[in-house]
């Protein structure tokens, strides 16, 4: 008897013990993008700007390709640092898709909008 639930209790302890590494996938694909963040806020300069674009553009591509959905605030980042070198219609895109895979953005994404809007009006 005490044999019996001695391989009972060896039956489900590995059991158990194959649920614990299930080998399910990632949900996102971020890619270089905390190192690449961490240096941005390191240093904060032109180069350290660009290897995080490039983070970030890379996080998407990846995602896209893996069939995953991109992290969040990935395209409101691409999107910002397109704001802040006046490519008004890019950000505007970018700003758009965030707000299309995260709804709950919906409300910071249009202020970030109006305001890439506004900077388009102010160059034409």
């Amino acid at each position: 008897m005490i044999q019996q639930i001695s391989i009972v209790s060896l039956a489900l302890i590995a059991v158990l013990m194959s649920g614990c590494s299930s080998g399910r996938a990632p949900m996102y694909e971020y890619g270089n993008y905390s190192e690449s963040y961490y240096q941005l806020k390191q240093n904060g300069d032109a180069e350290t700007t660009k290897v995080w674009k490039t983070a970030l553009e890379e996080s998407i591509d990846l995602s896209n390709e893996g069939g995953l959905r991109v992290p969040p605030g990935i395209n409101a980042n691409l999107g910002y640092l397109y704001l802040k070198v006046n490519d008004a219609d890019k950000a505007i895109t970018f700003f758009n898709a965030e707000k299309t895979l995260y709804p709950e953005s919906t409300v910071f994404m249009e202020k970030l909008i109006k305001k890439a809007e506004l900077m388009k009006e102010g160059n034409s």
